[in-house]
């Protein structure tokens, strides 16, 4: 899922898309379940490999109106300092100035601005991606992945997601040249949102 990416039949699919009862009837607040959720992302490292990680604290609230779903809403809020690659000094240097610089900018938020059905279970969510002090529009298509009732009687829904942006654009720039060519770290960043969400009573 592209950044940038427009598909010129959008509208037309919003336009036509079929609500699904079962997704008419998903409406509602509903609190991000951290422990039961992922917020990751994936970068090309020395051009050869990809690193992953996570952020193991973040918190967020979903508004959803299934019959209606450009009235729905999303907010996150990511601790930067939670962030995790399974390397000690890799999540120091991405703590630091060099990247994050999360004792001057702890947090990561999302805010959004829009959304749509594109067709079937998936959804589209348009809005403003703040990190450290730069705040730039991003575009995440969702796909719905069902709605249930935990032993604890919580009603749960879950969403999976992607999208793709150049850190550059939010001022994470530090890099290294390589001997053969290339560099250290990627400018394109895989951002990823598996999230199971609880609905407020």
């Amino acid at each position: 899922m592209g950044i940038f990416s427009r598909k010129t039949s959008t509208s037309v699919a919003t336009a036509t898309a079929p609500i699904d009862p079962a997704l008419a009837a998903l409406t509602g607040e509903y609190a991000i379940d951290p422990p039961h959720s992922s917020i990751g992302f994936t970068v090309r490292h020395a051009m050869v490999t990809n690193v992953r990680g996570t952020f193991g604290s973040h918190e967020g609230t979903l508004k959803l109106d299934g019959a209606a779903p450009a009235r729905s809403t999303a907010t996150v809020d990511i601790d930067i300092a939670s962030v995790d690659t399974g390397i000690d000094d890799r999540d120091a240097h991405l703590r630091s100035g060099d990247f994050f610089d999360a004792d001057n900018f702890p947090k990561m938020t999302f805010r959004s601005r829009s959304a749509e059905q594109v067709g079937g279970t998936q959804y589209r969510i348009i809005g403003d991606l703040t990190i450290k002090d730069v705040t730039r529009p991003i575009s995440i298509d969702f796909e719905y992945q069902g709605v249930a009732t935990d032993v604890y009687g919580n009603e749960r829904v879950g969403f999976e997601g992607s999208t793709q942006i150049q850190r550059s654009d939010w001022g994470l720039t530090w890099n290294a040249a390589l001997e053969t060519g290339g560099v250290m770290v990627s400018d394109k960043v895989k951002l990823t949102f598996d999230i199971s969400a609880i609905k407020r009573v």
